[in-house]
């Protein structure tokens, strides 16, 4: 046997132990099994639906709720419930599943499962984008805030890009994070700085900063359209990434390009990222949590843990939202802010339960 031969062989051979040792950290390992906690999740977001529907601030009963979906008319429940909650639970649905797989392609592409979309600086140009509109051309409305902040979002990824591809080296994870912790803390000195100097100009960011799902004036298929995008670049790309997974190296030896997985997956999370914080603000946590959780559940499958972020995004969104509704009647509280509430627990017991299994 020759040496290229051997070392073919022992690539192989590396390479499939390295994935039956990913593999066994997963929950489940039967396709059975994977699909039932999809299925399981699921109807758990169509519970998170029809709770998003019916519940809110202002107490309406169910039947009645039930007729206005399928039979809208010109009362106010009517507005209510046809007008904003059913607009708001689809922002849900579609915000949560982009912040989800954006995050799940953030970790795989760093193979760091605490990796965040927001480490690629698209929320800090969201928000450098949105003071500036706002201190030097007066841009306030609903509908300027989404351009601005889609604009600022995607500018900020592909400066981060190109600062980590600086200097003849590759764009690797590693340089991909620094370079984003470090436009992500100079964006955010000017944007502390413009917000002094403006009492009005804070009074703007501030309902935008804390994130929310009630921007009502930007039509749903804005949103849709460039998300679904995402989400098909990302589906094409879930082989690549399982294998990229594994490392560099080992996706190289199972045939796969990894530069031009690499490229789709960050234009993907990008657009998706940028797309959910340029309507409902930057919201934290979705992003983090349930892909940790999808990972640790699936184990590497990038295909599983998409299917089952797709579902646990939205679900999580919504019950937030759900709960900023009960909690603060008859005001309500921002999705933003109950997002730290109910990720914050849900994180630190995956951490003591990865560590727990690493013993």
């Amino acid at each position: 046997m020759t040496s290229s031969s051997s070392h073919a062989v022992r690539t192989s051979m590396d390479s499939a132990d390295a994935s039956s040792a990913v593999v066994r950290e997963g929950r489940l390992s039967s396709f059975r099994s994977r699909l039932g906690v999809v299925v399981l999740g699921t109807a758990l977001l169509l519970l998170c639906c029809g709770a998003s529907i019916a519940i809110g601030s202002r107490s309406i009963p169910i039947d009645r709720v039930w007729h206005l979906v399928w039979h809208p008319d010109e009362s106010d429940e009517s507005y209510i419930v046809s007008g904003m909650r059913v607009t708001r639970t689809l922002i849900g649905i579609v915000v949560g599943a982009a912040l989800a797989v954006a995050g799940a392609v953030m970790q795989a592409v760093t193979r760091n499962p605490l990796a965040d979309p927001g480490l690629l600086g698209v929320n800090s140009g969201a928000s450098l984008a949105i003071v500036l509109g706002a201190s030097l051309g007066n841009l306030t409305s609903v509908v300027s805030q989404f351009f601005l902040s889609a604009i600022g979002a995607l500018a900020a990824a592909v400066v981060v890009y190109v600062i980590a591809a600086s200097g003849g080296g590759e764009a690797s994870p590693v340089r991909l994070v620094l370079a984003g912790i470090a436009f992500s803390a100079a964006s955010g000195g000017i944007v502390g700085a413009l917000l002094l100097l403006s009492p009005r100009v804070f009074d703007t960011f501030r309902y935008w900063d804390v994130g929310a799902l009630t921007r009502q004036d930007v039509p749903v298929v804005w949103v849709l359209v460039p998300v679904l995008a995402g989400l098909l670049m990302v589906l094409l790309s879930a082989r690549g990434l399982s294998d990229m997974a594994l490392g560099d190296d080992v996706a190289e030896a199972l045939g796969t390009n990894v530069a031009l997985i690499r490229g789709i997956s960050l234009v993907a999370l990008t657009v998706l990222c940028a797309t959910a914080t340029a309507v409902a603000g930057p919201i934290g946590f979705v992003g983090l949590v349930v892909p940790l959780f999808a990972s640790w559940v699936m184990g590497p499958r990038q295909g599983w843990i998409i299917l089952l972020c797709l579902v646990g995004g939205p679900s999580l969104l919504l019950v937030a939202d759900v709960l900023g509704r009960v909690l603060a009647r008859p005001s309500e509280i921002a999705v933003g802010v109950l997002t730290a509430f109910v990720g914050s627990p849900a994180l630190l017991w995956m951490v003591v339960r990865l560590r727990g299994d690493r013993r």
